[in-house]
C-alpha cells in the first residue's frame, strides 16, 4: 500500500495557449524537469496528478488552456541509498527473494525526511551489492509497499527476473493468480455483517491533499472483510477484522473502513471523534489504544507464486507487540453485547 508523506511537494502548472493540446505527461515533464517522463507517467497512473482539483490518471490526456495541473510527489533524492546495518526479521530467503516482517515505524524506501533507516538501507546491507539497482536505483527489489506505521509481511525481489515476475503478480491483484494479501484490522464499532465487501473507488481527497477519499472519479478499489472477534462494553465496541485486498490503493483499508462507518482504532488521519471514542474505554483497553500511536493495522498474510519454481507460497507474521497488547487488553470484553466470533 502506497504511503504519501507530509514531506511531499506540490507542483502547479497553469496551461497556456502555447501548451494547450499537449499530452499531460509531456507537459508535466517539461514543466517539472526534476522528474523523467517515465517517472511522470508513473505518478499520473498512481493518482498523484489532478486537473482543476479532479484526479486524472491518463498520461495521454490532451491538456486545455486555462487548466490547472497539480502534481503531488516526494522531491527526488539524488543520492543512492547506502547500506545500513539494521536488523531484519526474516521469514524466508533464497537466491531469488526475501520475505520480511516489517516493523512499525520503518519506511520502505528513502524519501525526503526519511533518507536513512529504511527497509531499502537494511536490505542493501543484508543482501550486498547484488541487490543494487534491481527494479531501480532508489527502490531496489521493492515490488510493493506498506505504510510506515503498518507492520507485517513484505516480499522483496533479489533478481530482475524475480522483480518482474512478482511485480506482475501485484499488478494483477490476484485476479488470475495466487497473490493473497490479508490484514488484521481493529475497527471502532460493531459491524452489522459478519463478512462483507467494500467496492468504492478511491482518489486524492480534494480538501486534504495528503489523504485519500472515496470518489466517483477514483480508481477501482475493493476490500473484502470478515469478523474475527468482537469486543465491547457500556458505550463502546471494537471489532477485529481480517481484510483481504482485491486491489492495492493508497490507504485502501483505512479509507474503506471509515467509509462504512468503522474507522481503524488509533487512526489519527481517518478516525473522526477518536478522543471521544477512546475515553469510553475501560482503563486497560484505553491505555493500550493510547500506546499505539498508529493505526491498528497489520499485514498478517502474504501469498504468491515463487518467480523461479512456480510454487505457491504463503507467509504469516504474528501480531507485533503493540497490537498483541491491545488484543490482551480487549480479551476480557470479548463476545459481549451480542457479538459472535466468525471464522474466515
Amino acid at each position: 500500500m502506497q504511503d504519501f508523506s507530509s514531506e511531499d511537494i506540490e507542483w502547479e502548472v497553469v496551461v497556456d495557449a502555447e501548451t494547450a493540446g499537449g499530452r499531460l505527461d509531456a507537459v508535466l515533464a517539461r514543466a517539472v524537469p526534476v522528474f523523467s517522463r517515465n517517472r511522470i507517467k508513473d505518478l499520473i497512473l498512481s493518482g498523484s496528478v489532478t486537473i482543476n482539483g479532479q484526479t486524472l490518471d491518463e498520461p495521454k490526456y490532451k491538456v486545455k488552456a486555462g487548466e490547472t495541473i497539480t502534481l503531488l510527489a516526494p522531491e527526488p533524492v539524488e543520492a543512492k541509498p547506502v547500506p545500513e546495518d539494521i536488523p531484519l526479521d526474516i521469514l524466508y530467503e533464497d537466491k531469488h527473494l526475501i520475505v520480511i516482517n516489517k516493523p512499525v515505524g520503518m519506511v520502505v524506501h528513502p524519501a525526503p525526511g526519511s533518507l536513512t533507516g529504511t527497509l531499502v538501507n537494511a536490505l542493501l546491507h543484508h543482501c550486498g551489492e547484488s541487490l543494487a539497482g534491481i527494479g531501480g536505483v532508489r527502490r531496489p527489489g521493492i515490488v510493493h509497499r506498506l505504510d510506515k506505521d503498518t507492520s507485517g509481511v513484505m516480499v522483496v525481489a533479489k533478481t530482475e527476473q524475480a522483480h518482474n515476475h512478482l511485480a506482475a503478480q501485484f499488478a494483477d491483484h490476484g485476479r488470475t493468480g495466487p497473490l493473497h494479501r490479508a490484514y488484521i484490522a481493529y475497527v471502532w464499532g460493531h459491524t452489522q455483517q459478519a463478512r462483507g465487501t467494500v467496492d468504492a473507488p478511491l482518489g486524492r481527497d480534494p480538501n486534504t491533499r495528503l489523504k485519500q477519499a472515496v470518489r466517483r472519479d477514483g480508481r477501482q478499489a475493493i476490500t473484502h472483510y470478515a469478523v474475527e472477534a468482537r469486543f465491547g462494553g457500556e458505550g463502546w465496541d471494537i471489532t477485529r477484522l481480517k481484510c483481504r485486498l482485491e486491489t492495492g490503493r493508497t490507504h485502501q483499508i483505512r479509507v474503506h473502513m471509515t467509509h462504512i462507518g468503522h474507522p481503524l482504532v488509533a487512526d489519527s488521519t481517518y478516525a473522526p471523534g477518536f478522543a471521544t471514542k477512546v475515553n469510553r474505554l475501560p482503563e486497560a483497553p484505553k491505555s493500550a489504544v493510547l500506546a499505539l500511536g498508529r493505526q491498528a493495522l497489520h499485514a498478517a498474510e502474504l501469498g504468491f507464486e515463487h518467480p523461479a519454481t512456480g510454487e505457491e507460497m504463503i507467509f504469516a507474521a504474528p501480531l507485533p507487540h503493540d497490537l498483541a497488547e491491545l488484543e490482551a487488553a480487549l480479551a476480557p470484553y470479548a463476545n459481549v453485547r451480542g457479538g459472535n466470533r466468525a471464522r474466515t
